[in-house]
């Protein structure tokens, strides 16, 4: 049962975009509220996006890591968007688009107002690689909550997920209330109501409350 304010499964792709400045010439100005899909390109960030929307091919997944080099934006409602960006740390790509991309993403989490949150997707089996540190350091500078997001949970048993869990979990404390961790498999369901929970959460900031609010007096 959706026990969430906003029906995820209604997501609808929206535009793809190679750049930033292109995402903001394109959309409806830098207005209501986007919550960012970031991780490595192994991550399994378009299966998990795919889980959460109920969709099977919202997102599309590829065996080639890093093979969709856009950003690719998906519409909740009018106010919403759920904003997918390209795979980081893969290995068949020059150094110079690594470069241009990191950079790219570094902008996007500094400038794009409208950004609520940020979900890092890492692999539960090879959690907080230097450029996934990187996006949680840029993300909480900016003052954007965080949620570390362990994927691939059922790769792992109980025990070893939760040891892993607590261990990322207390690497991450230093940010405090700005950064969470959660265990989470496409394939099984593991995670999926408290991610939707933290997803919906953002979705309401107070002040996109009170405009609509005022929009309905």
């Amino acid at each position: 049962m959706n026990q969430t304010r906003i029906d995820f499964r209604q997501a609808k792709f929206l535009i793809s975009a190679p750049d930033i400045a292109h995402l903001d010439k394109h959309l409806p100005g830098d207005v209501g509220v986007e919550i960012a899909f970031a991780g490595r390109s192994n991550a399994g960030k378009s299966s998990a996006l795919n889980a959460l929307t109920e969709q099977k091919s919202l997102a599309r997944t590829s065996k080639t890591p890093g093979r969709t080099q856009l950003i690719n934006v998906f519409e909740l409602d009018a106010q919403r968007r759920l904003v997918d960006l390209p795979g980081y740390g893969f290995a068949k790509v020059p150094l110079e688009m690594k470069h241009k991309w990191q950079n790219a993403l570094g902008e996007y989490l500094q400038k794009r107002a409208c950004l609520s949150g940020v979900v890092v997707l890492m692999d539960i089996r090879h959690p907080l690689k230097d450029l996934d540190r990187q996006m949680i350091e840029w993300s909480v500078a900016s003052e954007i909550p965080v949620l570390a997001l362990l994927t691939k949970a059922d790769k792992l048993g109980q025990s070893d997920k939760m040891k892993t869990v607590n261990a990322v979990r207390k690497e991450l404390a230093e940010f405090g209330d700005w950064v969470s961790v959660e265990p989470f498999s496409a394939l099984k369901g593991t995670g999926k109501p408290k991610v939707l929970a933290i997803l919906d959460a953002w979705c309401h900031p107070d002040w996109l409350v009170e405009e609509l609010e005022r929009a309905e007096d």
